[in-house]
């Protein structure tokens, strides 16, 4: 065996892990069935209040945040087990947005800013992030957005898009360009007009996207976190953005997988069940493969998240192939229920629309290929 040859050991759940897996996959499926998703589309708010007061109640905000503010202290791997089934019920929840803010805060945050919003998190507040640009380069430090001291505040401006749940969130993490450098600000639902937020149309209609205004919006000079601390947390959040994306992918994995293999098995064509025909039993092997290369990938990211380089080059790999399998595993499933695929009624254009949208946030396959070069070659 060559000495250059590394091999990883086997990645086992946790007791807490296995209990959270568990616990999620049973309240999504009794929470948010699928006619609920259905109905959430034509909802104009698409967070339910009672399902969110449910997960706060089960202190699932709070999973990775240290236990002296309200939290449970517990690592991003078991976030991961949280959001893994919220993908695969296509449950619509904050909890992805507002762990991410929460792990920005830990990173950046100064003591009063994490003594103060880190419990509120823990108890309910909904946080969002405003980081892209009208320009979509995925590159968070490419900034147009800027925060000028003005009469003791902080004055913003430009514009921020693909904010999800802006309408409903107590806090706003907003980058901007602050004395020449990069920075980030704390924004309050409070400090923002109701007419600088404007409803995005997106493909994903299970999905809320606003578009955020900052001309004329003014905070504390507080809500500034630690400037010289920046560049770790934009790589945070965007480290923990991927992993937790890539959860929510897996899980839409699954299910889209289910639902092909039950129609297979359902439906016939010329007297025989069509999933008896090789011509659809290969593909949707390969949709399995797909899959588990996916998941396998992302619990070895968890697993070894908070290892600087080894953690990167992992999650930037599961990001990848997961976004990858989904695009093939929708398509397949679309492509499998035939003319009815292509109808708005199939539940498999759902998860095609989110394989859409999943792959246009913190960068798709080929940008991620693109860094993992940078860091392994």
């Amino acid at each position: 065996m060559s000495d250059k040859l590394k091999i990883y050991p086997v990645i086992n759940f946790s007791d807490e892990q296995e209990q959270l897996l568990e616990v999620a996959t049973n309240f999504c499926r009794n929470r948010w069935p699928n006619e609920r998703i259905r109905q959430q589309i034509k909802d104009e708010d698409s967070i339910d209040a009672y399902v969110w007061q449910e997960i706060v109640e089960l202190g699932w905000p709070g999973v990775a945040i240290p236990e002296e503010y309200g939290g449970s202290g517990l690592d991003l791997a078991e976030v991961v087990t949280l959001v893994e089934p919220m993908g695969q019920y296509l449950l619509a929840s904050p909890l992805v947005s507002t762990t991410v803010v929460a792990q920005a805060l830990i990173v950046a945050g100064t003591d009063n800013q994490k003594s103060h919003l880190l419990p509120a998190i823990c108890e309910g507040s909904v946080a969002s992030q405003a980081l892209s640009e009208p320009h979509g380069d995925w590159d968070l430090l490419n900034l147009n957005c800027k925060a000028e001291r003005e009469h003791g505040k902080l004055s913003l401006s430009g514009t921020k898009n693909l904010i999800t749940d802006a309408h409903v969130a107590d806090i706003i993490l907003v980058s901007v360009i602050f004395e020449g450098e990069p920075a980030l600000v704390m924004v309050a639902k409070e400090d923002i007009p109701q007419s600088s937020i404007r409803r995005e149309t997106i493909i994903d209609e299970t999905r809320r996207s606003y578009r955020l205004c900052l001309d004329g919006i003014a905070v504390p000079v507080d809500n500034l976190l630690r400037q010289e601390d920046t560049i770790k947390a934009l790589n945070r959040i965007e480290l923990v953005s991927c992993l937790l994306h890539t959860a929510e992918i897996c899980g839409a994995n699954n299910a889209a997988i289910n639902t092909v293999v039950e129609y297979l098995n359902t439906r016939k064509q010329f007297g025989r069940f069509i999933g008896s025909y090789q011509a659809l039993k290969h593909p949707t092997v390969q949709c399995l493969q797909e899959y588990e290369a996916a998941r396998s990938l992302l619990y070895y990211a968890a697993s070894v998240f908070e290892n600087e380089h080894e953690g990167e080059v992992a999650v930037r790999m599961a990001k990848a192939q997961a976004g990858m399998a989904f695009s093939f595993i929708a398509d397949r499933a679309i492509q499998f229920h035939g003319g009815f695929g292509f109808t708005y009624e199939c539940d498999a254009q759902l998860y095609r629309r989110r394989a859409i949208w999943h792959e246009s946030q913190f960068g798709d396959g080929n940008y991620h290929r693109q860094k993992l070069a940078e860091l392994l070659l």
